[in-house]
Protein backbone atom coordinates (compact mmCIF):
# COMPACT_ATOMS: atom_id res chain seq x y z
CA UNK A 1 0.00 0.00 0.00
CA UNK A 2 1.13 3.53 -0.52
CA UNK A 3 0.83 6.67 -2.54
CA UNK A 4 1.28 5.10 -6.00
CA UNK A 5 -1.81 5.72 -8.14
CA UNK A 6 -3.95 2.65 -8.76
CA UNK A 7 -5.01 1.37 -12.16
CA UNK A 8 -8.08 -0.86 -12.32
CA UNK A 9 -8.40 -3.24 -15.26
CA UNK A 10 -10.92 -5.78 -16.52
CA UNK A 11 -9.30 -9.17 -17.12
CA UNK A 12 -9.53 -10.75 -20.55
CA UNK A 13 -9.90 -14.50 -21.08
CA UNK A 14 -6.53 -16.23 -21.57
CA UNK A 15 -6.88 -16.86 -25.32
CA UNK A 16 -7.88 -13.27 -26.09
CA UNK A 17 -5.20 -11.95 -23.69
CA UNK A 18 -2.50 -13.93 -25.51
CA UNK A 19 -3.66 -12.87 -28.97
CA UNK A 20 -3.95 -9.18 -28.05
CA UNK A 21 -0.58 -9.18 -26.27
CA UNK A 22 1.03 -10.68 -29.39
CA UNK A 23 -0.49 -7.87 -31.48
CA UNK A 24 0.76 -5.32 -28.96
CA UNK A 25 4.26 -6.85 -29.02
CA UNK A 26 4.32 -6.71 -32.81
CA UNK A 27 3.01 -3.14 -33.20
CA UNK A 28 3.68 -1.09 -30.05
CA UNK A 29 6.95 0.88 -30.01
CA UNK A 30 9.29 -1.58 -28.23
CA UNK A 31 10.96 1.05 -26.04
CA UNK A 32 7.54 1.87 -24.53
CA UNK A 33 5.98 -1.59 -24.46
CA UNK A 34 6.37 -3.14 -21.02
CA UNK A 35 2.77 -4.19 -20.40
CA UNK A 36 0.60 -7.04 -21.57
CA UNK A 37 -2.61 -6.14 -23.39
CA UNK A 38 -5.23 -4.82 -20.97
CA UNK A 39 -8.59 -3.06 -20.65
CA UNK A 40 -8.28 -0.06 -18.35
CA UNK A 41 -11.38 0.88 -16.35
CA UNK A 42 -9.73 3.57 -14.17
CA UNK A 43 -6.36 5.21 -14.84
CA UNK A 44 -5.53 6.74 -11.46
CA UNK A 45 -7.44 5.91 -8.31
CA UNK A 46 -5.62 7.41 -5.30
CA UNK A 47 -3.08 5.08 -3.73
CA UNK A 48 -4.10 6.02 -0.19
CA UNK A 49 -7.40 4.16 -0.68
CA UNK A 50 -5.82 0.91 -1.93
CA UNK A 51 -7.35 -1.16 0.89
CA UNK A 52 -10.83 0.11 0.09
CA UNK A 53 -10.34 -0.43 -3.66
CA UNK A 54 -9.18 -4.02 -3.12
CA UNK A 55 -12.04 -4.72 -0.70
CA UNK A 56 -14.65 -3.31 -3.11
CA UNK A 57 -13.21 -5.22 -6.09
CA UNK A 58 -13.28 -8.47 -4.08
CA UNK A 59 -16.91 -7.84 -3.12
CA UNK A 60 -17.95 -7.23 -6.73
CA UNK A 61 -16.09 -10.34 -7.90
CA UNK A 62 -17.93 -12.44 -5.32
CA UNK A 63 -21.31 -11.11 -6.46
CA UNK A 64 -20.95 -11.14 -10.24
CA UNK A 65 -20.47 -13.89 -12.81
CA UNK A 66 -18.03 -13.44 -15.72
CA UNK A 67 -19.17 -10.39 -17.68
CA UNK A 68 -20.30 -10.80 -21.28
CA UNK A 69 -18.58 -8.65 -23.90
CA UNK A 70 -17.70 -8.65 -27.56
CA UNK A 71 -15.08 -7.36 -29.93
CA UNK A 72 -16.62 -4.88 -32.36
CA UNK A 73 -13.65 -4.03 -34.57
CA UNK A 74 -10.89 -1.46 -34.78
CA UNK A 75 -10.71 1.91 -33.03
CA UNK A 76 -8.43 4.73 -34.14
CA UNK A 77 -6.47 6.48 -31.41
CA UNK A 78 -5.05 9.05 -33.83
CA UNK A 79 -1.43 8.02 -33.36
CA UNK A 80 -2.39 4.47 -32.47
CA UNK A 81 -4.75 1.56 -32.85
CA UNK A 82 -7.03 -0.27 -30.47
CA UNK A 83 -9.52 -3.13 -30.54
CA UNK A 84 -12.97 -1.71 -29.83
CA UNK A 85 -15.02 -3.61 -27.24
CA UNK A 86 -18.61 -3.49 -26.08
CA UNK A 87 -19.93 -4.68 -22.73
CA UNK A 88 -23.02 -3.28 -21.07
CA UNK A 89 -22.25 -5.37 -18.00
CA UNK A 90 -18.70 -4.03 -17.63
CA UNK A 91 -20.00 -0.49 -18.12
CA UNK A 92 -22.49 -1.11 -15.28
CA UNK A 93 -19.74 -2.45 -13.01
CA UNK A 94 -17.57 0.54 -13.87
CA UNK A 95 -20.48 2.87 -13.03
CA UNK A 96 -20.88 1.15 -9.63
CA UNK A 97 -17.18 1.66 -8.94
CA UNK A 98 -17.30 5.29 -10.13
CA UNK A 99 -20.24 5.97 -7.85
CA UNK A 100 -18.47 4.35 -4.89
CA UNK A 101 -15.28 6.37 -5.46
CA UNK A 102 -17.05 9.61 -6.43
CA UNK A 103 -14.99 12.61 -5.35
CA UNK A 104 -11.72 10.69 -5.70
CA UNK A 105 -11.73 10.32 -9.50
CA UNK A 106 -9.47 12.29 -11.81
CA UNK A 107 -11.13 14.19 -14.68
CA UNK A 108 -9.97 11.41 -17.04
CA UNK A 109 -11.75 8.79 -14.91
CA UNK A 110 -14.93 10.80 -14.28
CA UNK A 111 -16.32 10.62 -17.80
CA UNK A 112 -17.73 7.69 -19.71
CA UNK A 113 -15.39 4.97 -20.84
CA UNK A 114 -14.96 3.53 -24.31
CA UNK A 115 -13.76 0.00 -23.67
CA UNK A 116 -10.77 -1.01 -25.77
CA UNK A 117 -7.47 -2.87 -25.91
CA UNK A 118 -4.61 -0.65 -27.11
CA UNK A 119 -2.31 -2.56 -29.47
CA UNK A 120 -0.37 0.43 -30.83
CA UNK A 121 0.26 3.97 -29.57
CA UNK A 122 2.60 6.93 -30.05
CA UNK A 123 3.25 6.18 -33.73
CA UNK A 124 2.68 8.32 -36.82
CA UNK A 125 -0.88 8.68 -38.06
CA UNK A 126 0.19 7.00 -41.30
CA UNK A 127 1.59 3.98 -39.45
CA UNK A 128 -1.56 3.73 -37.35
CA UNK A 129 -3.82 3.92 -40.42
CA UNK A 130 -1.81 1.15 -42.10
CA UNK A 131 -2.29 -1.17 -39.13
CA UNK A 132 -5.98 -0.28 -38.91
CA UNK A 133 -6.46 -1.17 -42.59
CA UNK A 134 -4.62 -4.47 -42.09
CA UNK A 135 -6.52 -5.46 -38.94
CA UNK A 136 -9.94 -4.40 -40.25
CA UNK A 137 -9.78 -7.22 -42.81
CA UNK A 138 -8.83 -9.78 -40.13
CA UNK A 139 -11.02 -8.74 -37.24
CA UNK A 140 -14.71 -9.47 -36.96
CA UNK A 141 -17.19 -9.39 -34.12
CA UNK A 142 -16.42 -11.96 -31.46
CA UNK A 143 -18.10 -12.66 -28.12
CA UNK A 144 -16.10 -13.29 -24.95
CA UNK A 145 -16.46 -12.83 -21.19
CA UNK A 146 -14.28 -10.76 -18.88
CA UNK A 147 -12.99 -13.16 -16.22
CA UNK A 148 -12.30 -10.72 -13.40
CA UNK A 149 -10.77 -7.47 -12.22
CA UNK A 150 -7.22 -6.46 -11.31
CA UNK A 151 -5.76 -3.59 -9.29
CA UNK A 152 -2.26 -2.37 -10.18
CA UNK A 153 0.09 0.18 -8.65
CA UNK A 154 1.63 2.65 -11.09
CA UNK A 155 5.22 3.55 -10.26
CA UNK A 156 6.31 5.01 -13.60
CA UNK A 157 7.18 1.80 -15.44
CA UNK A 158 5.71 -1.68 -15.54
CA UNK A 159 2.66 -1.93 -13.32
CA UNK A 160 2.87 -3.73 -9.99
CA UNK A 161 -0.02 -6.12 -9.37
CA UNK A 162 -1.77 -5.38 -6.08
CA UNK A 163 -4.81 -7.69 -6.41
CA UNK A 164 -6.37 -9.95 -9.00
CA UNK A 165 -9.83 -11.44 -8.52
CA UNK A 166 -11.95 -13.72 -10.69
CA UNK A 167 -15.68 -13.24 -11.06
CA UNK A 168 -17.30 -16.12 -9.15
CA UNK A 169 -20.78 -14.92 -8.29
CA UNK A 170 -24.08 -15.76 -9.93
CA UNK A 171 -25.46 -12.31 -10.63
CA UNK A 172 -25.08 -10.94 -14.16
CA UNK A 173 -23.74 -7.42 -14.45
Amino acid sequence: MGEAPLILTAQLPADLQGWATALRTAHFPPERNYLAAHVTLFHALPGFCEGEVVQHVRQLANEFAPVDARILGIMSLGGGTAIRLESEGMQRLRALLAEHFHGLLTPQDQGGKRLHITVQNKVSKREAQALQAELSTQLGERPFAFRGLAVHRYRGGPWELAEEVAFRGRERA
